[in-house]
């Protein structure tokens, strides 16, 4: 089974070439973020022609995520639970694949720029750490209810050095504060794998490359794109890897896709 999760950065603006790279790679289950269109503007005809039934949830020319699956796919939750918020960040849906229940879930972080040291003017960067938090204790929840879970999206956090192209330029930066990095890691010890670090412990995979300065071209990078695994999924995991192909399009979205083989 191939997984794969895509900032995609406004699908309609993307789309032609991302049905080309649905038809050419046929992910079993693809998880998208910052849709960046209401409902009815999705274009579902021509994702279903590619195979795939979608499941959105979307908010006008913001934000938005999407499941895609060649599988039967339900619904569980169209926003984070126990926590309020209007932009359109979460979802949760269930995947039959092959008799098994798979719990999958796309999600987009908050980016939290700029964090000010004044805390009345730090509402971007508490929103980032109350979001994460309310993020924490539902998926504390769901790990001891779901055997098969993966999450998938943007995280918009760079975990280690070895994550970002220069350590030292984003110091101050939302993405790579101590409070955020700490609680990815809390994440993590509730017994969520890093698929990529899993296969690639050392390797650098950016998936991130801002549109200025030909950083594409440079590899100035950033790793902020995840698939976590539950462990039953990591023990079926055979591979993890960054495609590089929507990236190098013209025209692309700024990250580029992240795909994990896992041997259900």
């Amino acid at each position: 089974m191939l997984i794969s999760t895509f900032n995609i950065n406004s699908i309609n603006a993307r789309l032609e070439q991302f049905v080309a790279w649905l038809n050419e790679k046929k992910p079993d289950i693809v998880l998208l973020q910052e849709l960046k269109c209401d409902f009815n503007s999705f274009p579902f005809f021509e994702i279903n022609m590619a195979g795939y039934d979608a499941k959105i949830v979307a908010q006008k020319a913001y934000n938005g995520v999407a499941i895609l699956s060649r599988h039967k796919i339900k619904t569980v939750c169209e926003k984070l639970p126990d926590f309020d918020d209007d932009n359109a960040r979460y979802l949760e849906a269930t995947i039959n694949v092959k008799g098994t229940d798979i719990q999958v879930i796309s999600v987009y972080f908050p980016n939290g720029n700029p964090p000010y040291n004044n805390l009345s003017d730090n509402s971007k960067f508490i929103y980032k750490l109350n979001f994460t938090d309310a993020f924490y204790r539902h998926m504390q929840s769901l790990i001891v209810n779901h055997e098969k879970i993966v999450i998938g999206g943007d995280f918009n956090v760079i975990l280690t050095d070895n994550d970002v192209y220069n350590p030292e330029l984003f110091a101050n930066n939302a993405l790579y504060k101590d409070s955020v990095k700490r609680r990815l890691k809390a994440l993590m010890y509730l017994g969520f794998y890093d698929a990529y670090r899993v296969i690639n412990p050392q390797k650098i995979g950016y998936t991130y490359w801002d549109y200025a300065n030909r950083a594409f071209e440079q590899d100035l990078g950033l790793r902020i794109d995840y698939l976590l695994l539950s462990p039953t999924l990591t023990d079926a995991l055979t591979n993890c890897y960054v495609d590089k192909t929507l990236r190098a399009k013209e025209k692309p979205s700024d990250h580029t896709v992240l795909s994990a083989e896992i041997d259900i």
